[in-house]
């Protein structure tokens, strides 16, 4: 990456600023400008996140936000309620109060001397929810913006619930918020207060695990913040980015179809980060991408940007499969518009057939699915984050747990873009069960790497919002789609469609273990064959400011294994989220965070299902003004039988030795859909 520290205009850092709330409330703002803005007012650029602007994003924030001030903009870090040094207390996330707040920061933002009253929003996951939550609201001093891994349906396309099954990361990322939440305020910006600020946060931190098994369907809950609701209420311009290995990338095909917005729409090969120091490369010229789009709706500069093809996609090549990507090679196509079906993306039919995926033929046996509950342990994880083992290894050992349907060789490769579907025809064994399909790519020397893949409760087979248990031997017709995907499978590669009737630990086990019948019949596979051109790489080389001082004390040691119990068949997968110790060498604050995920899976009995996390926080500073030492320990543990979850929480809390909080929780909740 190329760093810059000579930009257009000086820039100058305030700190820490309170932005006052009508309640009291104090928000606590870390704020560059250029350094004539009081005289010469300037747009602003808001990012509003819980993730504490001292060491949760502040790396990252002196990538960012000293670059947009440099080139003429006020940027603005702004930590939620009850996070950071902010005043006050956050009850759950995309909470109404977020969303009333962030409308008073904008308010506040707007009217400073600096700006001259108009806006922009910028934000990666959470900040990528709230800028569209906001955008909906219709501030008017917002203009437009940039929304990066984020979903407009909060049911469907986050990290609770996918395809009506809970995902494993609705309790990892519960696990991560009570460690999040519980980090104190600096003494150094807040002075003696922050004891009583910490103190208030741990003794009523929300049990959100507890809030979000309440709502196993698409309820009223989850349409709170689903900007599908409407996509009229958005008329600021939108700038929606992902990643092929991310797990948002379904809401961007939807938004470009339905909002009517000034839009366009960007997907790269990456994971969950911005895309300037994102994994894998190519990393891409973001940051003047942004300022492209900034200029043009907040400084009504023809950038030209809005002249551009609407949509631009990368095709990754199929690579050998591994759990880990530093480059993924590929090129670069453009639409005008999506859905692209009627101009650069064909539909090719499959079937499934006794002899694989043929352009012809039928089933005419029935067949069985019927998948361990172990099965899936090589899916990888939900949302590639922490720079670790994260990416689907080869997928040949679940493949044998599945159902397979094997195409002939591509002799000539073929480029996919799009969701492909499957329409099948199937019988449960109980009144529950899930459907799985992965589609690989399936070397000569028989490497199976995952391209894509869907899931599906069929207790929500047709309505997310509707329960509707299967009838043991009832046939179910389904049309699946799976997630979005640009992928060019080389030349000499098979297809391969693998259905299986479990996917642990991607998604929690159902009731009973149900095994499936796939039903005789013309089933088939669809696939959304790509035949824009190639452009050459549209973006320039990846810049950013100067990074941020740390001294690292401990490297983090990311980790993902699998083990078997070959006696009762238990499947354990850990994951070890290890971010390491590392100091910011401006204000000496040090901080160490790590995390153990365990996922417990036995092939037969699904009340044997468990999953256990461990998260560890500790922050110092070892000398000078402000010296503390705090250290959090949370941790969440789930099991369940066929009727009830059994959720118990506890969060331990020490200044220095000795204990100042110790909360413990025990909730059981009905499992109505799952």
């Amino acid at each position: 990456m190329n760093i810059k520290q000579n930009f257009p205009h000086r820039v100058r850092e305030l700190e820490n600023v309170w932005i006052p709330l009508a309640d009291g409330t104090r928000l606590a703002a870390r704020i560059w400008l250029p350094d004539n803005a009081e005289s010469n007012p300037v747009p602003a650029i808001l990012e509003y996140l819980p993730y504490r602007k001292r060491d949760g994003t502040a790396i990252r924030d002196e990538l960012t936000h000293p670059y947009f001030a440099g080139h003429g903009y006020a940027s603005v870090r702004v930590d939620m309620r009850g996070n950071g040094e902010s005043d006050g207390l956050m009850v759950d996330e995309y909470a109404p109060q977020e969303q009333a707040d962030a409308l008073e920061v904008i308010t506040w933002i707007a009217a400073q001397p600096w700006c001259d009253g108009t806006l922009g929003m910028m934000g990666i996951s959470w900040g990528g929810f709230n800028g569209l939550q906001v955008a909906a609201l219709r501030p008017s001093p917002l203009k437009a913006i940039i929304t990066l891994c984020s979903t407009d349906d909060r049911y469907a396309d986050d990290i609770h619930y996918k395809g009506g099954n809970m995902l494993l990361e609705n309790l990892g990322w519960a696990a991560t918020m009570l460690s999040f939440s519980a980090a104190p305020p600096d003494p150094l910006l807040v002075g003696e207060r922050w004891r009583d600020l910490w103190r208030s946060r741990l003794e009523n931190m929300p049990l959100l695990a507890e809030k979000w098994l309440d709502h196993q369907y698409r309820d009223d809950y989850w349409k709170h913040g689903s900007i599908n609701e409407n996509y009229a209420d958005i008329d600021a311009a939108v700038y929606m980015i992902s990643g092929w290995g991310d797990s948002y990338v379904n809401t961007i095909p939807r938004m470009m179809e339905h909002l009517n917005c000034p839009k366009k729409a960007l997907l790269g090969p990456w994971m969950h980060k911005y895309p300037h120091f994102a994994l894998p490369e190519p990393a891409i010229g973001f940051l003047q991408e942004a300022l492209r789009w900034w200029d043009y709706w907040l400084k009504d500069i023809d950038t030209g940007i809005m002249s551009e093809p609407a949509c631009t996609f990368y095709l990754q090549d199929g690579l050998p499969p591994a759990p880990k990507y530093a480059e993924r090679p590929g090129q670069w196509v453009h639409t005008d518009r999506w859905p692209a079906a009627q101009c650069d993306i064909d539909t090719r039919t499959l079937y499934l057939t006794e002899q694989g995926l043929g352009e012809k033929g039928e089933l005419y046996r029935d067949q069985r699915i019927a998948s361990p509950l172990t099965a899936g342990s090589l899916q990888g994880e939900y949302i590639p984050l922490w720079f670790g083992a994260d990416f689907p290894p080869d997928q040949r050992r679940d493949d044998g747990l599945s159902l397979t349907f094997d195409s002939a060789p591509y002799d000539a490769g073929l480029d996919l873009l799009g969701q492909p579907s499957v329409n099948v025809t199937l019988t449960s064994s109980q009144a529950c069960g899930q459907f799985h399909a992965r589609l690989c790519d399936v070397a000569p020397s028989g490497e199976s790497a995952l391209i894509t893949y869907a899931t599906l409760n069929l207790n929500l087979r047709d309505d997310l919002g509707a329960l509707s248990p299967p009838v043991p031997g009832e046939p179910m017709t389904i049309t699946l789609a799976m997630d979005l995907i640009g992928y060019r499978l080389p030349k000499g590669h098979r297809l391969r469609l693998a259905l299986s009737s479990a996917s642990f630990p991607l998604v929690w086990s159902p009731q009973k273990r149900a095994d499936l019948t796939l039903l005789a019949g013309t089933p088939t596979l669809s696939l959304p064959v790509s035949t824009a051109p190639y452009v050459d790489t549209p973006f320039e080389s990846p810049e950013s400011a100067t990074p941020c001082a740390i001294k690292t004390h401990r490297a983090g040691e990311p980790r993902r294994t699998i083990s078997e119990d070959v006696g009762s068949g238990e499947v354990t997968v850990t994951v070890e989220d290890d971010m390491g110790n590392i100091e910011f060498l401006d204000h000496g604050l040090e901080v160490e965070q790590f995390a153990r995920e365990v996922y417990t899976s036995h092939p037969f009995d699904a009340t044997r299902t468990r999953a256990e996390i461990e998260w560890v926080y500790r922050a110092t500073r070892r000398q000078g003004e402000g010296r503390f030492a705090v250290s959090v320990i949370s941790r969440y543990q789930l099991n369940c039988d066929e009727s009830t979850f059994y959720l118990t929480a506890q969060q331990r809390a020490f200044e220095d030795e000795t204990l100042v909080s110790d909360n413990a929780w025990q909730r059981d909740i009905p499992r109505t859909a799952i």
